[in-house]
């Protein structure tokens, strides 16, 4: 069969849950034209800014030695610069950023803090914290301060790394906060996939949705059933390689995702795992 033609329905059959809450819509269409049933099934949740704490967060930066910043995310940036904009402090900030080194995760945080003019000295190009702890393996953070901007979530896995090479100090940055959805609706979720086996595939596109999933799994005492379920039937399909990073991070061991980080290819590409096709991004 030829990659692209309209007859090819590489998910006729399958039933798929989306945890996404943006372009649901979209998603649904696409993956009905490849034959495939489909429910909603968002795991995003809200986010919600801390403003006072943030800028106070900030303030507390302006009188202490900071030795490194490290950058995860692009809204991240712009929401810690509007709130020093807003105390009236982004000079202040600015001129720290520039006395230390700065490290960022993935195209978007880069290109963020090139529009202040902040030089970037290490960055993961492949967007995954993973790829940025590998760019840090050289840097030498012995008795160094280090500020951390979290993606609304903890990042254990780089705060770990820090620590274990030697920073005398780990301070975490929240600019915002990822609130998990309702615990019914997931409770709701996790039963459709562990006691009714009501899906073939699973598609995520945020790493929020993936940590909402499995945090309120293993509350319940289901983290494991899940796994099994994960590694045995239904499939994980990531959007790109961020998302699927959180799923192995969790202990997935097969996550199907595209070269290309697009929601339409994602699809696509879990037509052509499903057909034993070939899959280039799938962590095994």
């Amino acid at each position: 069969m030829k990659r692209g033609s309209g007859r090819m329905k590489n998910l006729e059959g399958k039933h798929v849950a989306l945890t996404a809450s943006r372009k649901t819509d979209e998603m649904q269409t696409l993956l009905h034209k490849q034959g495939a049933t489909s429910d909603v099934r968002s795991m995003q949740g809200t986010v919600k800014q801390e403003k006072e704490m943030v800028i106070q967060a900030i303030r507390q930066a302006m009188v202490e030695r900071v030795d490194w910043f490290i950058f995860t995310t692009g809204i991240g940036v712009t929401t810690l610069m509007e709130r020093a904009d807003e105390a009236g402090i982004a000079d202040e900030f600015l001129g720290e950023m520039e006395f230390a080194r700065v490290a960022a995760r993935g195209y978007k945080t880069v290109a963020a803090l090139k529009k202040m003019d902040v030089d970037v000295a290490i960055r993961s190009d492949d967007g995954t914290t993973a790829g940025l702890i590998e760019q840090l393996k050289e840097v030498h953070f012995s008795d160094k301060h280090v500020i951390v901007q979290q993606y609304g979530l903890p990042s254990p896995m780089l705060e770990r790394f820090l620590e274990e090479k030697g920073a005398s100090a780990v301070t975490t940055w929240l600019p915002y906060i990822h609130e998990a959805p309702e615990q019914e609706a997931v409770d709701r979720f996790i039963r459709e996939l562990i006691e009714e086996n009501k899906y073939d595939a699973v598609c995520f596109t945020t790493g929020l949705q993936v940590k909402s999933l499995f945090h309120r799994a293993k509350d319940n005492g289901n983290h494991k059933q899940l796994l099994n379920l994960l590694e045995n039937k239904t499939i994980a399909a990531a959007v790109g390689k961020v998302t699927a990073e959180a799923l192995v991070e969790e202990g997935v061991g097969r996550v199907v995702t595209p070269s290309t980080e697009r929601m339409g290819a994602m699809i696509v590409e879990l037509g052509r795992y499903v057909n034993g096709g070939e899959d280039n991004g799938t962590v095994v």
